[in-house]
């Protein structure tokens, strides 16, 4: 989806001659509430998926992935903008990585040919600096080492430490830890049930 507003604004500004909807020139949103938007989108995606599929639950598990850095509000400001479906059935799995290994990976991962890719896909260093290398997600984390509370609901939440990148090269250690951390998020996603 965003991705898709970069590709828009390019075609208006340069194919159509009109004024670009969402970023400026160098790629950034010209409103900040653009990002709150986009939580928005995937909730509304997220609400008409459950509105087709009533009994999605009971055989799936979706996933909604997103990074907020405090530059534009931070978890914070995004995750009272999940609808209230997404809240009643969502639980956070928050991957703990130091900026610098997320500016390594975002290097190592970037090709310029596919730069819409979802695997390979990656921003200029100054970019990646100003809108991910603050995180709010400590803070936030730190009123209750088990929820995080979203307009009045409890949200379960397990953190993945990656500070030494187990999910490059995937092998038994990031399984374990893969497992311990779901383990951890299943039971308390139960008990708020």
């Amino acid at each position: 989806m965003l991705w898709t507003w970069f590709e828009e604004d390019h075609i208006l500004e340069h194919r159509l001659g009109r004024p670009r909807l969402h970023t400026d020139s160098d790629g950034y949103f010209v409103h900040n509430d653009l990002w709150h938007l986009l939580i928005e989108r995937l909730s509304l995606d997220y609400d008409k998926l459950l509105r087709d599929a009533p009994d999605l639950h009971a055989t799936h598990t979706v996933l909604i992935e997103f990074s907020r850095g405090s530059e534009h509000g931070g978890y914070r400001a995004a995750y009272p903008h999940l609808s209230d479906a997404v809240l009643k059935q969502a639980a956070i799995f928050f991957i703990d990585v130091p900026y610098e290994e997320s500016l390594r990976k975002n290097r190592r991962r970037f090709n310029p040919d596919r730069p819409d890719s979802i695997l390979e896909h990656g921003l200029p260093d100054a970019k990646l600096e100003r809108l991910y290398r603050k995180v709010d997600w400590h803070e936030l984390a730190a009123a209750d080492p088990e929820t995080i509370t979203v307009r009045g609901t409890a949200v379960p939440y397990a953190v993945f430490p990656n500070h030494d990148d187990v999910t490059t090269s995937l092998g038994p250690v990031f399984e374990a830890r893969l497992e311990a951390t779901l383990d951890t998020l299943w039971a308390r996603w139960q008990q708020q049930r």
